[in-house]
């Protein structure tokens, strides 16, 4: 079986007098998971985007609906990645090394530096709480 990472896209869907709005709120979500062809990683990863929708109640009252829009991208890690290895993207730049500065975030704007406050804890996203409570029970 090949190691395979997919791109989830989901989206926050806040109803607000009935009305969801025309913007939402996004995340995408990398996934690595084990599957034994394409057809099958594809069928997983839909899968699992499925199973980590849910809908909660924000602090306003409004409904709030967390949903699974689809698969961004799908990749067979084996053989291309290491073992240590979750992600590649391979894409064309122009003079990437000469434009770095812009090109890259500054080190302070990367997100787990920006959030060192979950570091030694575990970050308690809410469809993961979600998730685990339900497998686990």
């Amino acid at each position: 079986m090949n190691r395979y990472a997919a791109k989830l896209l989901f989206q926050f869907r806040v109803m607000v007098d009935g009305d969801p709005g025309k913007r939402r709120l996004c995340e995408e979500r990398i996934v690595v998971f084990r599957a034994r062809s394409a057809d099958d990683a594809l069928r997983l990863a839909k899968r699992e985007g499925i199973d980590c929708q849910h809908e909660y109640t924000n602090a306003h009252g409004n409904p709030v609906h967390f949903e699974f829009v689809g698969v961004l991208e799908l990749l067979c890690l084996d053989p291309a990645c290491e073992p240590d290895e979750v992600w590649y993207d391979i894409v064309e730049r122009l003079l990437p090394m000469e434009r770095k500065g812009r090109l890259l975030p500054a080190e302070h704007d990367l997100e787990a530096i920006r959030n060192r406050r979950w570091e030694g804890r575990e970050r308690r996203h809410p469809s993961l709480s979600r998730r685990r409570r339900g497998r686990d029970s």
